[in-house]
């Protein structure tokens, strides 16, 4: 049977303001399992998938390092970008108008136990997306995300992840380059990787694309990978 999971648009909204609300359902659920667990109760857990867009911002994950920002905040101003350090895995990377970003608020408990089975999975609907478009796209071995021409000189990265998991309920997600400014991921050393490029569909296919039409993909490709009814 499919796992019911709520889906929810925020268009663009503001970092910290994402942020919270993400940590607020978080919190709500992770509260549901110790409860249960307490109560030896078995209340059914929420499950989201989120999807949105942000103004111009940087995030560094929890083992990332401050200097791969090559910005003070003069230059934050002056680029209209903001920083924020959080509670995900990974290293820096950018976020803007023209991404795809997901925080699928997951307990896992109802899906899979397994976070690399996890990010795998999200990973493979990003390359089954960029798929229908016709760009093959592929994992980079020993990196998280999702590359083209990762067997070669030529690798570049087209989205990238980072998750928090506690108690298997999961927040974060990927950073999915659709029309992207690239111009911003200049001003960073992306996920710490500083010989490989960062590209976007736009970039590849040579034109901008309809985000709503590639949302609409990615959300069937999540959906049927991880069993789930959207509703």
């Amino acid at each position: 049977m499919n796992k019911k999971v709520e889906f929810i648009d925020w268009d663009l909204v503001d970092y910290q303001e994402a942020w919270r609300r993400q940590e607020a359902i978080f919190d709500q659920t992770v509260a549901l399992k110790t409860q249960n667990r307490t109560n030896n109760t078995q209340l059914e857990t929420p499950n989201y998938l989120i999807f949105c867009e942000h103004p111009h911002v940087y995030t560094l994950g929890k083992s990332g390092k401050p200097e791969n920002l090559l910005l003070d905040d003069a230059a934050l101003l002056a680029k209209e970008a903001t920083y924020y350090k959080i509670n995900r895995g990974g290293d820096i990377t950018y976020h803007g108008p023209g991404q795809i970003v997901g925080y699928p608020i997951l307990d896992l408990d109802n899906f899979f136990t397994d976070i690399h089975l996890y990010l795998r999975t999200l990973e493979e609907a990003v390359i089954l997306t960029m798929a229908d478009y016709g760009l093959l796209a592929g994992r980079y071995p020993g990196f998280t995300g999702v590359w083209l021409d990762a067997d070669n000189e030529r690798a570049r990265k087209i989205c990238a992840m980072g998750v928090r998991c506690s108690r298997w309920v999961t927040m974060h997600g990927f950073a999915f380059n659709v029309n992207a400014d690239l111009d911003y991921f200049k001003n960073i050393v992306p996920c710490g990787i500083d010989d490989k490029d960062v590209t976007s569909m736009q970039r590849e296919l040579g034109y901008a694309l309809d985000v709503g039409e590639v949302k609409d993909r990615l959300k069937y490709h999540i959906s049927t990978l991880f069993n789930m009814e959207l509703f």
